[in-house]
């Protein structure tokens, strides 16, 4: 299994200690990830409203989020 569906099946353990230890360990992941996607998508050309669409957030939020990182193009109106 992969070390992802270990953190998955981990989550749901009956242990809490090791459930709650899972979840942090996937929201850490999943932060990684996004900021990864973020910069690849800007990367591409797309806007700040693009990705919140994905995202299932507003523009203001993503861009708060990562243009300060260097995971933006640097264009703060788009």
């Amino acid at each position: 299994m992969s070390e992802s569906g270990e953190l998955a099946a981990a989550a749901g353990s009956r242990d809490p200690a090791v459930g709650l230890r899972a979840v942090r360990a996937l929201r850490e992941l999943a932060d990684r990830l996004e900021e990864l996607q973020v910069g690849n998508a800007r990367g591409r050309g797309w806007s700040w409203q693009e990705i919140a669409v994905c995202l299932g957030v507003s523009r203001q939020a993503v861009h708060k989020k990562y243009a300060k990182r260097g995971t933006g193009s640097g264009k703060d109106g788009d």
